[in-house]
């Protein structure tokens, strides 16, 4: 199965790293386009087909990823248009706002399509995607699901819900590190050194992820086991909420949809 990805900037190179490890794909089997070689020559160098012409990449693919701002992608397909395949490719794009009814416009003569919304931990097989099939068979469906599963947890939803989801971990990968600044700048402010901070930060938060899912809990659950009475934690936890630490949260998530 050759893979086709039309863009490599930040989410379509993570995207392509995340496939370079992934045991069912070879590199020969990426093909990589972008209008500069500055950003294929690291994955040429490791045995990807890189090109700046987008026709060849779509015609010689069996899965064709377009992964470009969301202004481009109609720029994009009137450019593949002619080479596109409909009965033997399948088309991902992953460009946020981009809506079914706007790619039938678009492509009159559609592939099964998908509307695919990683995050940039794809780069380290750890992204949360979110996929909403159109027009796909179950097999396809499992197919593309299974393939981006390989670079993370992908979750089949439908595109009522995809800007949540985008909102929740597209954009939530970019406030989870704002947490992660920040507490490392607090614990800076405690004592410690920059990069031991950030280390300790870092550690705590994959403790608390790993907890969660070994446990089953729910986190107010495990904020009790650590909450004691008149102590430390709850003092500091109160502090935060009194600046609003939740409301930000949840304002700043809604904001992210508008």
């Amino acid at each position: 199965m050759k893979i086709a990805m039309i863009g490599v900037g930040a989410m379509g190179g993570a995207t392509v790293q995340g496939l370079l490890q992934v045991p069912s794909v070879c590199p020969s089997d990426i093909i990589v386009s972008n209008p500069t070689t500055a950003k294929t020559d690291r994955f040429k160098a490791v045995g990807a087909h890189a090109t700046t012409d987008n026709k060849e990449a779509a015609a010689k693919a069996d899965v064709v990823c377009i992964c470009v701002k969301p202004w481009l992608v109609e720029t994009v397909f009137d450019e593949i248009r002619d080479v596109l395949r409909p009965k033997e490719q399948l088309l991902v794009i992953m460009a946020a706002g981009i809506s079914p009814d706007q790619v039938k416009q678009w492509l009159p003569d559609t592939p099964p399509f998908f509307l695919v919304i990683p995050n940039i931990a794809i780069a380290q097989k750890q992204s949360m995607t979110f996929v909403v099939p159109v027009d796909a068979t179950p097999e396809q469906t499992t197919l593309v699901k299974g393939l981006f599963d390989e670079m993370g947890t992908a979750l089949l939803t439908d595109y009522q819900h995809l800007a949540a989801g985008t909102t929740l971990a597209s954009c939530g990968i970019a406030y989870a590190m704002r947490y992660i600044r920040a507490a490392s700048e607090g614990g800076v402010e405690l004592g410690f050194k920059a990069d031991v901070s950030k280390e300790i930060v870092m550690q705590t938060l994959e403790g608390a992820v790993q907890l969660l899912r070994a446990t089953g809990m729910h986190p107010e659950q495990a904020i009790d086991q650590v909450t004691t009475p008149g102590g430390l934690t709850i003092k500091g936890l109160n502090e935060m909420e009194h600046a609003g630490f939740t409301s930000a949260v949840i304002r700043g998530l809604k904001a992210s949809t508008k």
